[in-house]
């Protein structure tokens, strides 16, 4: 059976979170995290969970660790990220689905830098976006709104006709101070995750129409 997703809604655009939403790098991310974590004295297994979703500057900031400078241990995590990419993938479903949008109708909304996220984007063979909001976009970083906010000024549409898709709760948050709707993709969680969204586990049973205003729809196969 095929439902629509937001009944009696549709949309001008599409913003995507990257990792863990349209691909995985959750592997290599806790590998490089992990090695820094245990050079800093800190319990590896109680910190990794934090630092999904948000910028590392502001992960490395709320430590506050004596003597560390959160700009260059920023600096220096993500080099490491950039020099692994063995274990990123792309989301299942997610090279089509991206690729069945039309051309700026979507865009990228990243916590990790641009550099990096355009690596791995192109590493898994996603489409490239012709908007992307990265790191250095914003000066507050998920769960502030203020990154879903560019991205609907730069696509050119009022937030609150845009769809978040997300898998972290720190964007989810940030889409909803944003007032933009979202989608919770739930491909790597491993537990139940309780939300009020609606959610899909990737992208492989979704499929967008185009309605007669030029609104974008999202369906579900069950």
């Amino acid at each position: 059976m095929i439902r629509a997703l937001f009944p009696q809604q549709a949309f001008s655009c599409f913003l995507f979170d990257v990792d863990g939403t349209i691909l995985t790098s959750i592997a290599v991310a806790e590998r490089v995290w992990a090695a820094w974590a245990r050079q800093h004295g800190l319990d590896v297994e109680a910190f990794l969970p934090t630092i999904h979703g948000v910028r590392a500057v502001e992960t490395i900031a709320r430590l506050a660790l004596p003597g560390v400078d959160p700009v260059k241990e920023a600096a220096v995590i993500t080099l490491g990220e950039m020099n692994e990419l063995d274990g990123v993938e792309a989301i299942a479903g997610a090279v089509d689905f991206l690729s069945s949008l039309p051309t700026g109708r979507w865009a990228v909304v990243t916590s990790a830098p641009r550099e990096l996220a355009m690596r791995r984007i192109e590493a898994v063979g996603l489409p490239l976006p012709t908007v992307m909001i990265a790191a250095e976009d914003v000066e507050r970083g998920k769960p502030a709104p203020d990154c879903f906010l560019l991205a609907a000024e730069r696509l050119g549409f009022a937030i609150e006709d845009c769809l978040v898709f997300e898998d972290a709760a720190a964007g989810i948050a940030a889409a909803e101070a944003a007032a933009a709707s979202v989608l919770v993709i739930t491909a790597l969680h491993t537990r139940p995750f309780i939300t009020d969204h609606p959610t899909a586990d990737g992208y492989e049973a979704l499929t967008v129409k185009i309605d007669k205003a030029g609104m974008l729809e999202i369906f579900i196969q069950d």
